[in-house]
């Protein structure tokens, strides 16, 4: 069954419903992340607070998407594709506008939990094999060389692999090999003259798409449960959460002695 690209508003999960429920891949990410957080947002209605917008990393974004479109426009690579060796053009499809635009995305439906997945690519290379090549855009700015070796990176393998995962679903050919370009913003000039420059590095990923299938099950019995999940023992939200809970109850507790010791109770 084909099914059209929807616009994603946000609607909490109803276990008596029959609909699909879209559930975008950044969500998922934070069911791996916090089990409790996930239900407290997508059952309770309740997110985490949100973070200040990365206006720059967006800006470098968009001008590699401008970049590598000419490229793709001319059906040439990219230099940097040439630098790194990679045999690959950038991918032309009459709904690539629609692949990277927010809440819309590749998307498909997981019959087994009737959950409509859905995440907003960056870019999509095709090989000579005719594979696709899932492609993401990362920018930082650190004196180190730039590589995925962080934990908390593991979040952007990921983000690659559910863009895999999706394609796949869609019927097309996917390498199992994805690149990150990857722009550092370079710290070492002497002056700033109106002017942030950048080292470009590609660097490539062998994604894994295993672990989705076993998560979707497990997202669609915590959405289901009427129990809060655990929370995740590394969870900063939900340990913050828990001390200031505990805070608040101790100080209103206080406050109600300190009037009753004052009224000879």
């Amino acid at each position: 069954m084909a099914w059209k690209p929807t616009t994603y508003k946000k609607k909490l999960f109803e276990p008596a419903s029959t609909s699909s429920f879209k559930l975008s891949r950044s969500k998922i990410d934070l069911f791996v992340e916090c089990p409790r957080c996930f239900y407290l947002d997508r059952r309770l209605g309740v997110g985490r607070p949100q973070g200040f917008p990365f206006n720059l990393n967006s800006a470098v974004d968009l001008l590699l998407k401008k970049e590598f479109d000419t490229h793709r426009k001319a059906k040439s690579s990219h230099p940097l594709m040439t630098t790194y060796g990679v045999d690959a053009i950038p991918f032309t499809h009459k709904d690539m506008d629609v692949w990277r635009e927010n809440f819309v995305g590749v998307q498909s439906l997981h019959e087994a939990t009737n959950l409509l997945i859905f995440g907003a690519v960056d870019d999509v290379w095709i090989n000579p094999a005719g594979e696709l090549i899932v492609v993401d855009y990362k920018a930082t700015s650190k004196d180190s060389e730039v590589n995925l070796d962080a934990e908390w990176q593991d979040g952007y393998k990921r983000q690659m692999e559910v863009y895999q995962w999706l394609l796949r679903a869609n019927g097309f050919k996917v390498s199992d090999t994805g690149y990150f370009v990857y722009a550092n913003g370079k710290r070492d000039r002497e002056a700033f003259d109106a002017r942030l420059e950048f080292d470009i590095k590609l660097i490539p990923y062998t994604g894994n798409t295993d672990w989705i299938e076993k998560t979707l099950k497990l997202i669609k019995q915590c959405l289901m449960d009427d129990r809060i999940p655990s929370a995740s023992e590394h969870c900063e939200y939900c340990a913050y959460r828990n001390q200031a809970g505990k805070a608040l109850l101790e100080a209103t507790q206080a406050l109600k002695d300190k009037k009753l010791r004052n009224h000879g109770v």
